[in-house]
């Protein structure tokens, strides 16, 4: 019911089947309906191996990929500057 759902650091570790099942039920019940902002580390091309089942990973990825506007952060860690 919230209009923003951020989800940060994903793909930091793998999901089990309840979290993929989850998942998947949120990213579904958002779809074309509410905003959700993902911020990973990980190319979206290795999520698959988050999700260690390539066919919910194919749902998950459906819902989100094809809708989204990617941003994609180029060069050396801010952190690495202090």
């Amino acid at each position: 019911k919230t209009d923003l759902l951020i989800l940060d650091d994903f793909g930091l570790v793998h999901l089990d089947q309840q979290q993929r099942l989850d998942l998947m039920e949120i990213m579904e019940d958002r779809h074309a309906k509410a905003s959700t902002i993902i911020a990973s580390q990980l190319p979206v091309a290795n999520w698959y191996d988050v999700f260690g089942d390539d066919t919910i990973a194919d749902a998950v990825l459906d819902r989100v990929v094809h809708s989204s506007h990617r941003i994609e952060l180029k060069g050396e860690s801010m952190r690495k500057k202090k």
